[in-house]
C-alpha cells in the first residue's frame, strides 16, 4: 500500500510546517487529490489514521477535497473539465490534449494549535 508512504511524507511536511510556526499540535489536515493521482482515498484515510500516531498530528482529522480533471486542447484552445477515463477535448472532441489538473496530491491547509507561551504573549 503506497498510501502509507504518502502519508509518512505528508506528515513529515505537516511536522515541518508546525515546527516553523511554533505549533504544539495539528488538529486538521486538508489535502486535495485528483482522480488520476494514483491515490485511493479510502486507503489514504486508513493509512493516515495509522501514520499520525506519535506525530504532532496525532489527533488531526484528515479532510480530502477532490480536484477535477481538466485538459487543454492545443488545436482549438479550449480548456475543459473531463471524465478521468475520457481525456478528450469537450470543444472539438480531439485527443491531442494536455492534462492541466487531476493528477496531483496537494497539502492545502493545516489547523495549528499555538504553543502556550505564544498564546499568552499575543493575548
Amino acid at each position: 500500500m503506497h498510501e502509507m508512504a504518502i502519508c509518512q511524507s505528508l506528515l513529515s511536511e505537516v511536522g515541518r510546517v508546525a515546527a516553523e510556526n511554533g505549533a504544539t499540535a495539528v488538529t486538521r489536515v486538508v489535502v486535495s487529490v485528483g482522480p488520476l493521482s494514483g491515490v485511493e482515498i479510502t486507503q489514504l484515510t486508513r493509512a493516515f489514521d495509522l501514520a499520525r500516531a506519535g506525530t504532532v498530528a496525532e489527533s488531526a482529522a484528515l479532510e480530502v477535497e477532490d480536484i477535477p480533471v481538466t485538459v487543454w486542447c492545443a488545436p482549438c484552445g479550449v480548456e475543459s473539465r473531463v471524465e478521468p477515463n475520457k481525456l478528450l477535448c469537450s470543444g472539438c472532441g480531439g485527443w491531442r490534449v494536455t492534462l492541466r489538473s487531476g493528477d496531483e496530491l496537494l497539502l492545502k491547509r493545516l489547523s495549528l494549535v499555538d504553543a502556550p507561551e505564544r498564546q499568552s504573549a499575543s493575548g
